[in-house]
């Protein structure tokens, strides 16, 4: 994989002219860097699938540049975005979009395909994924036969497979409960951090903004607030650096989410 950085500067997209004209984003800039993730969060209508489109180079914008590893990408022609968008691009989507007459495995590695393996090299990285995120055991199933959290991991797995620097999704909690959604969340970043892939997400769901670095709020197309997160180094809650109890260690800076994950961690032996 290729680390890349993903760069949006002064993007806005406008549907129609004149006085008819719906202005969707008005001159986003965001800037994500390798590994990081990042959440945009915001009212329905706000412009979040919109900006997300152009950042994945769906969709192409009225105004501004989107980068991606110092490609301006909103500058290629139409015939070279696919390429860019199966080889270096991971999408996961609400609805799942996983095709229903193939099976589990076939969902993935029909994308290996397109992104340039073969036969058995396809299946054997289509089956390593899938197991790796727990479904080995259903590999040859359907998908009306998974639950909703399973068919969200083979939508990861999908999104993996061709082994992007850069993975987005759109609202991909929407379709799961609570506890499954954060679940899903959790198990992303860990494949993020863990392989140093940049992550952007949009969504209205406020019970996932912990598995962030990063929340933007973007509302009437435009964001309007920025929230830093840090990672409580006891118990690994995020929290908002703004809001958290901190202390100094070792000349480094910490965050907590409590007063007695403070007193613990200060308490501890001292950092190698």
């Amino acid at each position: 994989m290729t680390t890349c950085t993903l760069e949006a500067r002064d993007v806005t997209k406008r549907y129609g002219d004149g006085e008819a004209a719906v202005v969707a984003v008005r001159g986003v800039s965001l800037r994500v860097e390798p590994g990081e993730i990042v959440l945009i969060m915001g009212p329905s209508g706000s412009g979040k699938t919109t900006l997300l489109s152009m950042l994945g180079a769906l969709l192409r914008p009225t105004a501004g540049t989107v980068s991606l590893d110092g490609t301006v990408l909103s500058e290629l022609s139409e015939g070279r975005l696919p390429d860019i968008r199966l080889h270096r691009f991971g999408f996961i989507f609400q609805d799942f979009n996983l095709l229903s007459a193939l099976t589990v495995w076939e969902n993935v590695a029909i994308v290996a395909e397109l992104a340039g393996l073969r036969g058995r090299a396809a299946r054997e990285r289509a089956t390593a994924i899938l197991t790796e995120l727990g479904l080995g055991a259903r590999l040859d199933f359907l998908p009306d036969r998974l639950s909703g959290g399973e068919k969200q991991r083979v939508a990861i797995a999908r999104a993996l497979v061709n082994d992007p620097a850069l993975i987005l999704a759109d609202e991909p909690t929407a379709n799961l409960d609570s506890a499954i959604g954060h679940e899903i969340m959790r198990l992303l970043r860990g494949i993020a951090k863990e392989q140093g892939r940049s992550v952007v997400i949009v969504s209205h769901d406020q019970r996932i903004r912990d598995i962030a670095d990063r929340v933007l709020w973007l509302e009437d197309g435009a964001f309007q607030d920025e929230i830093a997160l840090a990672v409580d180094p006891v118990c690994g809650m995020s929290v908002e650096r703004e809001r958290a109890a901190s202390a100094t260690r070792d000349g480094a800076l910490f965050y907590f989410c409590s007063r007695g994950c403070r007193a613990e961690f200060l308490n501890g032996p001292p950092s190698a």
